[in-house]
């Protein structure tokens, strides 16, 4: 079985097996225990804080354990917007885009049907790139955050973070960036962001663990209150191991990043070409060059994306929809309605993400994609 769907998640590394094991075991302390186990346990997060800072180019007390990228996304927008309402008195003002992933666009709408936050999002142009231009033009005096995908999960899009970070540094606004597809591939520290959300389970780390890295200058209220763990920011008793394997993923991500880029970019290129070459009706969605290393995402007019789905796992080959956040939905991708994309070719989308260690040989991949289409049109 080839998978091909890194998008949605991994597997564990080897390396972070190890690392966490004996925090499973022996190593089970509390890190709130004031006692040789639990200060153990707090030695170990306190280690996992600073590794994870320093490829974020951010201070360990910057750093955010959570339980993945939608808790560190909803606690950037409710955390900054609810911290200035309650700093001002007004609701404020929150930019961000069409095409982002359902945890910022969901936590944009609660702030404005139940905090009365107005909310600008952005258009994005045919290729999924939000236009420095255009966020200009969108903040207010009382805009209190810009919260975008660094790169989105569905089409591979990769935005201009600097440009974008000069816009919102120069009116004095923080920028967050969901940096979750990014890690491991595009460079985290030097953004220019304010704030960066990441998940483990992208990267080689376990489900349920991830970070927001933002700014002590940032005011930011918490989501969940209680023990007062996590400088007061995220209460609960923290994922010792989780910490550790994110910690001990970034950094293998980020040693690898430049040889994984180079060497999955060159399958990713050759696996599009054959495929555009071989099927008259595909498109690629997203931009051409700015766009993920191990992603490509197409339409294929004419055919439902989901029976081709079902035809390449038949011929072994695990791919995805879209983003594996919508389960469920058969409604079409807001991503691709954003980029303009009629409703029916947007349900014919197929997307493929490889992984960082991808070795495949992108011909036969691009003939059973072939095949695939074709099977499915034959009907």
């Amino acid at each position: 079985m080839l998978y091909l769907d890194h998008a949605a998640t991994g597997p564990v590394r080897p390396e972070v097996r190890e690392a966490i094991l004996p925090f499973l075991g022996e190593r089970y302390g509390n890190p709130s225990s004031h006692h040789t186990v639990g200060e153990a346990a707090a030695a170990a997060l306190t280690d996992a804080r600073r590794r994870v800072a320093a490829v974020l180019g951010m201070r360990p007390g910057d750093v955010i354990f959570t339980s993945g990228a939608t808790e560190a996304n909803n606690l950037a927008l409710k955390g900054v917007a609810v911290a200035a309402l309650l700093r001002t008195g007004r609701p404020g003002h929150l930019v961000t885009s069409a095409i982002e992933h359902e945890s910022l666009l969901a936590s944009a709408e609660f702030l404005e049907r139940v905090h009365g936050v107005a909310v600008t999002r952005l258009r994005v142009d045919a290729d999924g790139l939000v236009s420095a231009d255009d966020l200009a033009a969108s903040l207010r005096e009382d805009t209190v955050l810009v919260s975008l995908g660094y790169a989105n999960n569905e089409i591979g899009t990769v935005q201009d973070a600097a440009a974008l970070a000069a816009v919102s540094t120069a009116a004095r606004v923080p920028l967050h960036l969901d940096a979750v597809q990014a890690a491991g591939w595009l460079p985290l520290a030097g953004t220019g962001a304010e704030a960066l959300s990441i998940a483990g389970h992208k990267i080689g780390a376990p489900q349920g663990i991830g970070a927001l890295a933002i700014r002590g200058r940032v005011p930011l209220e918490p989501l969940l209150h209680g023990g007062g763990q996590e400088r007061d920011r995220r209460s609960g008793t923290e994922n010792v191991a989780g910490a550790v394997g994110l910690a001990v993923a970034l950094e293998l991500a980020e040693a690898e990043r430049l040889d994984a880029t180079a060497r999955v970019t060159a399958v990713r290129d050759a696996f599009v070409a054959r495929v555009l070459a071989l099927i008259a009706e595909a498109r690629l969605t997203g931009h051409a060059s700015r766009r993920l290393p191990g992603t490509a995402s197409f339409t294929f007019s004419g055919v439902s994306g989901e029976a081709v789905l079902l035809e390449l796992e038949r011929r072994g080959v695990v791919s995805s929809s879209g983003s594996a956040c919508a389960a469920g939905s058969d409604e079409p991708s807001h991503v691709l309605l954003a980029l303009g994309i009629a409703p029916e070719v947007a349900q014919t989308s197929v997307r493929f993400s490889f992984g960082h260690h991808a070795t495949i040989d992108p011909a036969p991949l691009a003939d059973a994609v072939a095949a695939s289409v074709a099977a499915v049109r034959s009907r």
